[in-house]
């Protein structure tokens, strides 16, 4: 069998670290997606359109748009603004950059973390945060998309 068949990797997984910065009262966040997933991602967004992630692209706009919709921390009353930061690329992977202000206990918050469900079915986003309580991890997947932080 001929390996050009076979894809890049195989598994859908991304990792996002969310480290909170008690000074300045607000989430720092990175997300590792593979580069290749994330551009299918972006391009079932646009109507198909073909995306390549490279380092100083054109593409922040259509990326931020996309990790906003799969991507959110709410409680009942609000959403939490994501800030876009910015990416990197390196190697197979994409790191996107997001800061969340959040000034709040986080009692009765929620995260959503749907990255990359829409595309594949065995998509896994592994999610580790540092708060002041201590680190957590929570995995997110098809059927388990929000959890209380």
């Amino acid at each position: 069998m001929s390996s050009s068949f076979a894809p890049k990797h195989q598994y859908h997984v991304s990792v996002t670290q969310m480290q909170y910065n008690k000074p300045a009262k607000s989430f720092e966040i990175s997300i590792r997606i593979f580069t290749d997933d994330l551009e299918k991602g972006v391009s079932e967004d646009n109507n198909k359109r073909i995306f390549s992630i490279k380092n100083n692209d054109q593409n922040n706009p259509f990326v931020e748009r996309y990790i906003r919709k799969h991507f959110a921390l709410s409680n009942a009353q609000k959403k939490a603004e994501v800030q876009y930061l910015g990416k990197e690329e390196e190697a197979d992977a994409t790191w996107i950059y997001l800061e969340v202000p959040f000034p709040d206990n986080p009692e009765g918050w929620k995260l959503q973390n749907t990255i990359l469900m829409e595309i594949f079915d065995d998509q896994v986003n592994m999610t580790n945060l540092k708060y002041t309580t201590g680190p957590k991890t929570f995995l997110f997947k098809k059927g388990q998309t929000v959890q209380t932080i």
